[in-house]
């Protein structure tokens, strides 16, 4: 009995994030590169608006890499200042913007993090706004991809594929 209550409450709510999405037009976002969202040291679904300049002296990260540097960093940041969340890093040009939540996987027992991270170009605005900026866009994203995902087998990458649509429509709508 409680079980589909809180499946109806939570196709009601899942439901109610989509259509209130598809009605969003955010502001575009130029300075974007790249969103992605990582679990457990992996990247589960990204989408790369366009690339970045790289300089000759470095190379291109592995995505798995990526990953666990984004998941790594975070948690040292929230076990050595105290929970405090790391916001963003920033590298030469580019910022490295996070933003961490819980979601539940089907074989854990408890919430775990997730973390929306994205990389933007800072040359031509200051550091906070574009922070800010992304920060205030990207929380419906993750909210729809904990909606949709919450109590998942995330061991299957494959089945966040299509959610690449999803970021994509959302910041280019």
């Amino acid at each position: 009995m409680c079980k589909n209550k809180y499946e109806n409450f939570y196709n009601d709510y899942r439901v109610n994030i989509e259509l209130f999405l598809k009605n969003i037009k955010p502001e575009k976002m130029k300075e974007l590169h790249e969103i992605g969202i990582v679990f457990r040291g992996f990247i589960l679904v990204n989408y790369e608006f366009k690339k970045i300049e790289k300089e000759e002296k470095h190379t291109n990260a592995n995505k798995d890499l990526r990953g666990s540097f984004i998941s790594a960093i975070n948690t040292f940041a929230k076990n050595a200042f105290n929970n405090l969340s790391l916001e963003y890093l920033e590298s030469g040009n580019t910022l490295f913007v996070f933003k961490a939540y819980e979601i539940q996987a089907s074989d854990c027992d408890g919430k775990e993090p997730i973390i929306l991270y994205g990389l933007l170009d800072k040359r031509k605005k200051d550091t906070d706004k574009i922070v800010n900026k992304f920060l205030q866009k990207i929380d419906p994203i993750l909210n729809l991809f904990i909606s949709r995902y919450t109590n998942k087998d995330f061991s299957e990458i494959n089945q966040f594929e299509p959610f690449q649509n999803d970021i994509k429509e959302f910041i280019l709508a």
